[in-house]
């Protein structure tokens, strides 16, 4: 990548310019972070450890959940450094790093998050051939499209914005480094940088929106045809619509900020968007998706029982040595101090 700009290392001017809040942000977001890396690790550990979750819906979900610690690792832990920091510098390579693999796992989580509706749409409409079609050798290939054409997406706004010459300021009005903020600070012609922003992007996430869109209607029309009992209907549609939820949050924000066109719109009306898809939903994936689950939500609890069973059980092997021990010495003092 050639470098030609005439600025070593941009300005991210943050969520606000507001001194007194930045330490009630600070805590805020640090929260959001640990819930976030704590809950999906969580799970990543629950659906690798236990063999009965060995299936291709929680493989799809432990590859989100990997994807959502990171997804959240590329933003907020600078996010949060810069809310105590005076200059909230970050290098150039450093841009561009963070905005290749914010799109990489950005695109990666849109494309996702559609594979995971055709799972739940093969497992409910076509129950008799899904361990047929959801084998594990298409399972594996659905995977690595998915992570692979993240990569390549992300690489090719990554190349072309770092061969971009910035010589109008170097303040960007956003918490990390995106294109569309990118593209406000450049000189020259920046057309084919949005064009690829406006068609590449927006295509992925339009058609993975439109993917996950038709895998839930077959879905609900499925439901509704096959369910004869209204207690059961009603617990599909009330966990589809969970799941939907996510869907949304992450999909709106997102077509709203990239297929918008750059002319109608302000760094400052793209900040409460990209906190939605960037920060707030992966928090809510592991919470809607195992909070429904069965599987899970026992598999979570085996696990803290036998955790908490081996600690007791620790206490009680240390209680039982400390008090053998005590009357070890007990026997072993002369007889003068005994008397």
């Amino acid at each position: 990548m050639l470098n030609q700009t005439s600025f070593t290392e941009f300005l991210l001017l943050g969520v606000t310019d507001n001194q007194a809040l930045q330490p009630y942000l600070f805590v805020v977001f640090l929260a959001i972070y640990a819930v976030s890396v704590v809950g999906n690790g969580a799970v990543l550990m629950i659906v690798i450890s236990d063999l009965r979750l060995h299936l291709p819906m929680y493989f799809f979900l432990g590859n989100l959940s990997c994807l959502d610690i990171c997804y959240s690792t590329v933003t907020l832990p600078k996010m949060l450094e810069n809310f105590f920091s005076a200059h909230k510098e970050i290098s150039f390579l450093g841009c561009i790093s963070q905005l290749h693999f914010f799109h990489f796992l950005g695109s990666t989580e849109a494309l996702l998050l559609a594979v995971m509706a055709f799972d739940r749409f093969v497992a409910i409409c076509r129950p008799l051939h899904y361990s047929v079609i959801m084998n594990y050798q298409l399972c594996t290939q659905m995977a690595v499209v998915v992570w692979t054409t993240g990569f390549f997406h992300a690489l090719l706004h990554s190349i072309m914005t770092s061969h971009l010459n910035f010589c109008c300021s170097n303040q960007i009005h956003h918490f990390f480094c995106d294109v569309k903020p990118l593209l406000e600070l450049a000189c020259g012609n920046t057309k084919l940088n949005q064009w690829l922003l406006n068609t590449v992007t927006g295509t992925i996430a339009m058609g993975s929106f439109s993917l996950t869109l038709l895998s839930y209607f077959y879905i609900i029309i499925s439901l509704f045809s096959k369910s004869r009992s209204c207690s059961t209907l009603h617990k599909a549609l009330s966990t589809c619509a969970s799941h939907f939820m996510v869907v949304i949050l992450f999909y709106a924000p997102v077509l709203f900020t990239y297929i918008r066109p750059a002319s109608g719109s302000s760094m400052e009306q793209d900040l409460a968007p990209a906190i939605m898809y960037s920060v707030v939903t992966p928090v809510l994936n592991p919470l809607i998706y195992t909070l429904r689950n069965k599987e899970v939500k026992g598999a979570l609890s085996t696990v803290i029982r036998k955790r908490g069973g081996y600690i007791s059980s620790q206490i009680m092997y240390n209680m039982y040595n400390r008090r053998k021990q005590l009357r070890k010495d007990k026997w072993e003092r002369p007889a003068c101090l005994n008397s």
